[in-house]
């Protein structure tokens, strides 16, 4: 696998596939994490999975997004 100079890497590597499957900008979810309230990391995935019934992967990704944001 080759990578590219610009790549995107982290978290930020699942969301063009987070929108394309869950049919939600980036931001959309940002703002539900939000919603949930001061939750720790696995409570906001478990969250996302239950409620809006997201993988695992995903979940993951938007939450360590979020969190390494609101830090």
């Amino acid at each position: 696998m080759s990578t590219t100079p610009n790549a995107v890497k982290g978290p930020a590597s699942y969301f063009p596939s987070i929108e394309q499957k869950y049919r939600q900008p980036i931001s959309h979810w940002m703002q539900v994490l939000k919603k949930a309230g001061p939750l720790k990391h696995m409570e906001l995935v478990s969250h996302l999975k239950t409620e809006h019934g997201m993988g695992h992967g995903h979940a993951n990704a938007l939450v360590a997004s979020y969190l390494s944001k609101s830090q």
